[in-house]
C-alpha cells in the first residue's frame, strides 16, 4: 500500500461507527457477517454493510462468502458476505519514517553474523542490497538526469529531496529516532542504502557523501564529472 492509499485508509477510520466496526471485526476469531456486526454495534444492517464495504475498499478488511449455517448442499442457503481484518499493515507518519527498512537491514545482517560473517560488513552489504533493489525497481529511464532519478526513488522512501545545483539535499531522515540514539551506526546504514539506490539506478556520476547537519539527513548526493 502506497503512502496516499495508507492516508486514505487511516482517514476512513475517522468515522466513529466505521472505526467501531473495524475494531469489532479485528477482535473476532472468525469472519463476521453483516447482520452479527450490525447487532453487536446496535446499528441498522444497511449501515453496517456500507461501512464494512468501505473498509474493504480502503484495504483495512477483506471480504469472502461463507454459509453461516454450517450446512452445505441443497437447502443450505446462499453464502453470506463475511469480513475479516486484512493481513497487511497500514501506518502513516508525518514526516515520513522508514523503520521497517532499517529493521529489515538489521535483521538480515544479524542472521549473517550468527553464521560467522562480520556484523559491520553484513550491515553495509545488506543496506546496499536493499538500496540497489529499490533503485532498480523504482527507477525511471536511464536517459533521464541522474539526480532527478535518484530524487524520485528517495522521495518514495520519504527523504524529501530537493536539488540545489549539482547537489541533492535530503530534508528528512526516515530513521530519525534511531539516528538520534545510535548516530554512527544508523548514519552508516543510511549512507550505504543511498549508495545502493544510486548503484541500482545505474548512475555513473551521482555520489553519496556523509555530511551530517542539523535538520536534515546525514547524506548528501552530488553530481560529479
Amino acid at each position: 500500500m502506497g503512502r496516499d492509499e495508507a492516508i486514505a485508509a487511516i482517514g476512513a477510520l475517522a468515522d466513529p461507527v466505521r472505526r467501531r466496526l473495524y475494531e469489532y471485526v479485528a477482535t473476532c476469531d472468525q469472519p463476521v457477517g453483516r447482520e452479527p456486526a450490525a447487532e453487536a454495534l446496535g446499528i441498522p444492517v444497511h449501515s453496517a454493510r456500507f461501512h464494512l464495504d468501505r473498509l474493504v475498499e480502503e484495504g483495512l478488511l477483506e471480504a469472502d462468502y461463507q454459509r453461516l449455517s454450517g450446512r452445505s448442499g441443497p437447502g443450505a442457503g446462499r453464502p453470506a458476505k463475511v469480513y475479516r481484518r486484512a493481513a497487511g499493515e497500514v501506518s502513516v507518519s508525518v514526516p515520513a519514517r522508514g523503520y521497517d527498512l532499517v529493521g529489515r537491514v538489521f535483521a538480515a545482517a544479524v542472521e549473517r553474523s550468527l553464521d560467522g560473517a562480520p556484523l559491520a560488513e553484513s550491515l553495509a552489504e545488506e543496506a546496499r542490497a536493499v538500496g540497489r533493489s529499490d533503485g532498480a525497481g523504482l527507477g525511471t529511464s536511464r536517459s533521464e538526469d541522474e539526480l532527478r532519478r535518484t530524487a524520485q526513488v528517495l522521495g518514495e522512501r520519504g527523504y524529501e529531496p530537493t536539488r540545489t545545483g549539482d547537489t541533492l539535499v535530503l530534508h528528512n531522515c526516515p530513521f530519525d529516532a534511531l539516528a538520534r540514539e545510535h548516530t554512527a551506526l544508523v548514519c552508516g546504514v543510511n549512507h550505504d542504502y543511498v549508495s545502493g539506490v544510486i548503484e541500482g539506478l545505474g548512475c555513473c556520476h551521482a555520489r553519496a557523501h556523509l555530511d551530517p547537519a542539523e535538520g536534515r539527513c546525514c547524506v548528501l548526493i552530488s553530481h560529479e564529472q
